[in-house]
């Protein structure tokens, strides 16, 4: 079950690494001065991305808990 847990300790870390990537992407994108417009569309193009990682991060945790239980 070990390898369980640490595989979704890595899958958590994968996410955890994505849900960054889309923070640093929208706060350039607010400190670049775009239009409203613009940074509607930036903040758009991203979620899909932010919306990916949240899930890859819960199903880690989940892996996570299920080899805890098991062990």
């Amino acid at each position: 079950m070990d390898i369980l847990i640490w595989s979704g300790a890595a899958l958590s870390l994968v996410g955890l690494c994505g849900l960054v990537y889309c923070i640093l992407r929208v706060g350039k994108a607010r400190k670049s001065g775009l239009s409203d417009a613009a940074l509607r569309a930036e903040v758009k193009s991203v979620m899909p991305i932010n919306l990916g990682s949240l899930f890859v991060s819960v199903l880690g945790l989940m892996l996570v808990i299920v080899g805890i239980f098991l062990a």
